[in-house]
């Protein structure tokens, strides 16, 4: 596929639903490995058996995250393709910043008052994690779940780049330097193989776009073997972890996966486009970094009146849905104050059409681009 080509197809808006709703699936993963895996670690640490029951679900809700790695390859290269590198910058700016803004003061200032988190509680740290680049001073992020964001920033801005000078441009020594830093990047953080994987499938789906009934038994053997491998353990994708011989495959399965989910036609497209998972990937950002906050108030409150028993159903099932409830009605609530207003107040236009996704209307991908911007 030549470089006009790539350019033409990134300046065209289009929707994804099955891309949409794994984004509202990854995020109900991440928020279900709390609520079963907090209390495994704070709670219940002596309860062996509970313990065991919960490790593999824990290693695959964490596992969300990885998908949500694979989704912003798979729908970032569109918007680093249309836009400028100035306009790209401030829409991700303003789509992501002021959330994370928000909630990183509130974590820096509870964490000033009880020093729960000594390491982070520094100036070097803060300002590493404002500026996202606490990858490279060997601090950690600040609000919980953050980690990821640091991640995701360095993706887009090497993906700007790439795409900017590398195809855009053609110039050779700024397009070579900038494909020599995101391969640096990936050497240094192997996790980013996830997010190369999704650029690689959007590029794919735009060269075949088209779905098979094949495709379809390929989507179920390589999500079950992509759920089975997820489930053995969790990892941080240092090279050390790929001494495992599940890594490779794991990564594997997840990208062969992932490229016939998007396949029209999938059994994913056909099981997550309704409402439901729409609606949860609307709100898939907010719901990932509100929900720790929920949780861990609800934890606290449960820990200092007796509420967490050895009867673990009974304690277990309220703390549940309590959490699940109060962290879809919190992030809701953040979504629209300060996760759309500040981008649709600057630029007068939607992040996504949610009326639509939100009543499961169908939409063809010149009605509708549903995806981030």
């Amino acid at each position: 596929m030549g470089s006009a080509s790539v350019v033409g197809k990134g300046a065209r808006g289009e929707h994804v639903v099955a891309a949409h709703g794994l984004r509202g699936l990854a995020s109900a993963m991440v928020v279900f490995a709390h609520i079963i895996g907090g209390p495994a670690r704070h709670v219940y640490a002596d309860n062996a058996a509970y313990v065991a029951l919960t490790r593999a679900p824990w290693h695959l809700a964490t596992f969300g995250v990885m998908l949500f790695f694979v989704i912003s390859g798979f729908v970032i290269l569109p918007s680093a393709l249309r836009y400028a590198p100035g306009e790209f910058a401030l829409r991700r700016g303003l789509r992501l910043y002021p959330l994370f803004a928000v909630l990183s003061v509130l974590f820096v200032a509870l964490n000033a008052v009880t020093n729960a988190y000594p390491k982070i509680n520094t100036p070097l740290a803060v300002v590493a994690g404002f500026t996202f680049t606490n990858l490279f001073t060997g601090t950690d992020q600040l609000t919980p779940n953050a980690w990821s964001l640091s991640y995701e920033v360095m993706f887009y801005a090497l993906t700007c780049a790439v795409v900017t000078f590398a195809v855009k441009r053609r110039d050779r020594l700024t397009g070579a330097l900038a494909v020599t830093a995101a391969l640096a990047f990936v050497l240094a953080f192997p996790i980013a193989l996830y997010f190369v994987a999704g650029v690689a499938i959007r590029l794919l789906r735009w060269r075949y776009p088209d779905g098979s009934r094949a495709m379809r038994w390929v989507e179920l053997l390589a999500f079950a073997g992509m759920t089975a491998l997820a489930s053995r353990a969790h990892y941080e994708y240092w090279w050390r972890d790929f001494r495992d011989p599940v890594v490779v495959p794991l990564i594997l399965l997840t990208a062969t996966y992932f490229y016939c989910a998007v396949a029209p036609g999938s059994w994913t497209e056909r099981l997550l486009g309704n409402r439901v998972f729409g609606y949860l990937g609307t709100i898939s950002y907010s719901l990932y970094l509100v929900h720790p906050y929920i949780y861990l108030a609800l934890r606290k409150l449960f820990v200092r009146h007796g509420l967490f028993t050895d009867d673990l159903l009974h304690s277990m099932l309220p703390f549940a849905l309590l959490v699940a409830g109060g962290s879809l009605v919190a992030s809701h609530v953040v979504h629209l104050w300060l996760e759309r207003w500040p981008y649709e107040r600057f630029f007068r236009q939607r992040i996504y059409r949610a009326d639509r996704i939100a009543r499961g209307d169908p939409a063809t991908d010149a009605t509708m681009t549903a995806q981030r911007a």
